[in-house]
């Protein structure tokens, strides 16, 4: 026996364990019970999903589909740019930005890139940029991925047609690539996105403390989710909220979309 109590390497002593915990011990030992016994979760069918890619989603008030960096660009930062706007870009890992091409140099990284799906929103009326988001964090294999780098402009934030954007997204990837698990993240203290997560349908799941260092700063995570079998119903009640017949004359809702969630 050495001085730290093993009796051989790290790897013979760990295979120790693992035989005595794993093999000897659910087969011999009283009172434990063999693998197949044990709580464990559902078999889930099927393979990967597809990757999300930079597709067109169409909707009454947006239509969603791959950046064209400049032009996006130019509406963007018209849009957001000017110190009464660098609040939109507090919980944001980039941004505000100096100039409009710095904007487009950005949407030019991300369309190039192979780990994020960016989509620009853009008004179907005006056929103006008014915000981008991304598909990020996919895991094809587990079937999870996330909804984030959104930005909004100011014409856009809290109107049905964001909450149409955020259908369409959370709607092409349940129903048509088959993912089982959508994920929005954001600072704990961004209670703005933290109110609009809840909103949507997202189920508050905790927080990640001390999780990352954006800006210079500390982040704490608040992590929510939407799963797929939570997702009928979420999505039955953005599309009742979003139905003609629930705003007045002026475009005030009638209903809440939290209380239309409920009644479901």
């Amino acid at each position: 026996m050495t001085k730290n109590g093993w009796t051989g390497d790290g790897a013979t002593a760990m295979d120790g364990v693992d035989t005595v915990l794993g093999e000897a011990a659910m087969t011999t030992a009283p009172g434990l019970q063999a693998p197949d016994a044990l709580p464990r979760g559902p078999v889930v069918a099927g393979g990967p999903c597809p990757r999300p890619e930079a597709v067109t989603l169409e909707g009454r008030h947006v239509r969603l589909g791959p950046v064209e960096p400049g032009r996006d660009a130019a509406d963007l930062f018209a849009a957001t740019s000017g110190p009464q706007n660098e609040r939109l870009f507090a919980y944001l890992f980039t941004g505000p930005y100096a100039d409009e091409s710095q904007l487009t140099a950005e949407l030019e990284a991300a369309k190039a890139s192979k780990d994020v799906a960016i989509l620009a929103i853009r008004d179907r009326a005006s056929g103006r940029t008014v915000g981008r988001a991304s598909y990020m964090r996919i895991e094809p294999a587990h079937r999870v991925v996330e909804v984030g780098s959104i930005l909004f402009a100011p014409s856009l934030a809290r109107t049905a047609a964001a909450t149409e954007a955020m259908l369409l997204m959370a709607s092409h990837a349940f129903d048509t690539l088959g993912y089982r698990r959508y994920e929005w993240k954001c600072d704990a203290l961004n209670a703005p996105s933290r109110a609009a997560a809840l909103r949507l349908g997202f189920r508050f799941e905790g927080i990640f403390s001390k999780h990352m260092i954006v800006k210079g700063r500390s982040r704490d995570t608040a992590w929510f989710a939407i799963v797929d079998d939570e997702w009928p119903r979420v999505k039955a009640a953005m599309e009742a909220w979003l139905a003609p017949g629930n705003f007045d004359a002026d475009g005030r809702q009638k209903r809440a979309l939290a209380d239309i969630r409920k009644a479901l």
